[in-house]
């Protein structure tokens, strides 16, 4: 496989982050269990200041959860460009690639330990396919 598909390969796996990332963010503030929905109104009900902005636990939680999407997206769309230019610029393309490939495996780490293994596992396949493009193209 060349270095090309290993990339789209890895757009894809962030792509069904991105997925999954729109379905537990879509409903995490209506839980089933009750006692978290507790831990959710609770999230709401108070507003604190924080850097000169008043906001709510709940708040600080949605917008980490927004800026995910941008930052999701963006790697789908920076993965996919990248995979049409790294035979024709692949020193370059390599350098860019290597801190998104590092960056995934972090990501892996942090999804694994205070999140969940299907996320960590598609954020290592993700950073596994984008390191193989890069050791595809010595």
């Amino acid at each position: 496989m060349n270095a090309k598909w290993f990339l789209r390969i890895a757009a894809i796996f962030i792509f069904i982050h991105l997925l999954g990332h729109s379905m537990g963010h879509s409903g995490w503030d209506k839980p089933k269990d009750p006692r978290m929905q507790e831990v959710v109104d609770a999230m709401k009900s108070y507003e604190g200041q924080f850097m000169g902005a008043s906001q709510s636990m709940a708040d600080y939680f949605n917008g980490y959860s927004l800026i995910l999407f941008l930052v999701l997206g963006m790697s789908v769309v920076q993965l996919w460009i990248a995979s049409g230019i790294i035979d024709s610029n692949r020193e370059i393309t390599k350098k860019l690639l290597y801190p998104v490939a590092i960056a995934y495996f972090g990501f892996s780490i942090i999804e694994f330990v205070y999140f969940f293994p299907f996320a960590a596992g598609i954020s290592f396949l993700a950073g596994l396919f984008t390191l193989l493009s890069i050791l595809s193209k010595r």
